[in-house]
């Protein structure tokens, strides 16, 4: 049932937009903050210790490397939006296959570490809906059809689900388990550092998302 999570959140948070249509974008930033603090938390008490702990560390290190640039072409299609940037037409009557394809790729493979990492759902899931309001705050602006737009959010919501599905029914071999755990953690390490670097706009204090950062590094340290 938890797996079944991401895809509340994404829906729940599409709907949201479309029916409150939110127009302050604090709260979405402060939660994008705790997604990225609490995401790079789990990254470093559980999947780097694991990884280093039962594998060749150049190796997985490698992959981890790896993992990052994965992310760098990525984004270059999704324009950044698994970080809070979108950039759409207003105009527009196309669906940005581009851009989906893209975070879905992502999505897919932060389903992976799911299914040995329980934990890493929570923060994967806060990440959801962030980006899943700010995705939606875009695409209901544009003239994109409301049932076209419903129809690609519910294909995101599912790919993270089915990349852990995928993953528990088709079980590789342990040196390759960890090779693509540790691809997967470079994804994410690049996710939730980009997070935390943007989150202080023009190297400024804020002392609200520091201690949103601090919450989510204490909540993954507690779970």
């Amino acid at each position: 049932m938890i797996y079944a999570l991401p895809i509340f959140a994404v829906i729940l948070s599409f709907l949201g937009v479309y029916l409150f249509q939110p127009k302050s974008k604090q709260l979405l930033k402060l939660l994008l903050a705790f997604s990225g603090a609490f995401l790079l938390s789990v990254l470093i008490f559980e999947l780097f210790p694991e990884l280093y702990e039962h594998q060749d560390p150049k190796q997985m290190g490698l992959f981890i490397l790896l993992g990052i640039l994965l992310q760098i072409v990525l984004e270059f299609f999704s324009k950044g939006a698994e970080h809070g940037h979108v950039h759409l037409e207003a105009k527009s009557t196309k669906i940005p296959w581009m851009l989906f394809v893209s975070l879905s790729i992502h999505a897919f493979l932060e389903g992976i570490p799911v299914v040995d990492h329980h934990h890493l759902l929570y923060g994967i899931v806060i990440h959801k809906i962030t980006v899943a309001v700010i995705l939606s705050i875009f695409i209901l602006k544009t003239n994109i059809k409301f049932h076209q737009a419903l129809l690609v959010m519910t294909l995101f919501s599912i790919m993270t689900p089915l990349g852990s599905l995928f993953y528990s029914l088709y079980p590789l071999p342990p040196i390759w388990s960890s090779a693509l755990s540790a691809l997967v953690t470079g994804v994410l390490l690049h996710i939730a550092t980009v997070i935390l670097f943007e989150s202080s706009e023009g190297h400024s204090f804020n002392l609200r998302k520091i201690l949103v950062i601090i919450l989510g590094i204490t909540t993954a340290y507690f779970l």
